[in-house]
């Protein structure tokens, strides 16, 4: 066990050494590295961010019922008894012109509905669909339209149906973006130690002389690779972070003209870990392709 951990930092001092003699070149690395990585991160960021704000919004679907204002006087009653009779509704809540009129007034004294001295405003039955499925909810709301006296009839919660579908679709765009980005970076390590390798030729053939296992000559490389990935990760949230405190001072303005604290808010701890999880396991795999190959073809 000594042995082994005494052979792993060495490796790891050969990687660092390298990294010191040449740091703007590996800065630049872990640079491209870093802006790859952020991409398909950032896009994480805001679609969690967006279902977090979508998940406060209540989903459960409703439809209002707007009753004709030029409706007969039993027609709320009638209605009534209509909706308590159809096995598809759950149950209903009635809100009168009245009351919705005194409410409109109470909440906006200088504002909306000031200057009227007549009530504009229509009875509205708000309806709960006992099978909340989208088909059997449009279907209850084509058939409550259908009713004698009803103006008009609502699906309240349908876009929040669609924001989430969006949210789905936003969910898979990331995972294929990750996965293209995932490649390209495999791909960029690879070619970084396949280069690596070229200019330490002639020493990795004298180690072979001498005696030295394919497993010594590839764990200095498979370090490298792990290193890039890993710095290139931190860059990662660096770059997310930086991006995220500029983002939040323009929303900030923007959520106090609608009297919110809407803030984005950035990966959690376990995010963050799996991103650097993932990072150094690209590098490593970019690594270890890039370092097989060339031991096969000498």
């Amino acid at each position: 066990m000594k042995s082994w951990l005494t052979a792993h930092l060495q490796a790891l001092q050969q990687v660092l050494k390298k990294w010191r003699n040449a740091p703007l070149s590996q800065l630049m690395m872990v640079g491209v590295i870093g802006a790859a990585l952020s991409l398909p991160a950032g896009l994480y960021l805001v679609i969690d961010n967006l279902s977090n704000a979508a998940g406060e919004i209540s989903v459960e679907p409703q439809i209002s019922l707007f009753v004709a204002l030029d409706a007969p006087s039993g027609a709320v009653k009638a209605m009534d008894s209509t909706l308590r009779e159809n096995p598809a509704i759950k149950d209903f809540n009635f809100i009168s012109r009245e009351s919705a009129w005194q409410a409109l007034q109470q909440n906006n004294p200088d504002g909306a509905g000031s200057g009227l001295e007549k009530n504009p405003l229509p009875d509205v039955f708000v309806v709960h669909p006992a099978n909340t499925e989208p088909g059997s909810v449009e279907t209850l709301q084509q058939q409550l339209a259908q009713l004698p006296n009803v103006e008009h009839a609502q699906l309240d919660a349908a876009w929040v149906k669609r924001l989430y579908s969006l949210l789905q679709l936003g969910n898979r765009a990331v995972g294929i973006l990750a996965a293209l980005l995932g490649f390209a970076l495999v791909a960029i390590i690879g070619n970084t130690i396949r280069l690596q390798i070229e200019t330490q030729r002639a020493e990795i053939e004298v180690s072979q002389l001498i005696g030295a296992t394919n497993r010594f000559i590839r764990r200095p490389f498979l370090h490298a690779g792990v290193l890039h990935g890993l710095v290139g990760g931190l860059m990662a949230w660096l770059i997310l972070a930086i991006t995220l405190y500029i983002f939040n001072r323009s929303i900030q303005d923007l959520a106090l003209l609608y009297s919110s604290d809407f803030t984005l808010h950035m990966l959690g701890l376990n995010e963050i870990v799996i991103m650097l999880v993932i990072a150094a396991g690209l590098g490593w795999l970019g690594a270890l392709l890039a370092v097989n190959r060339s031991l096969k073809s000498s």
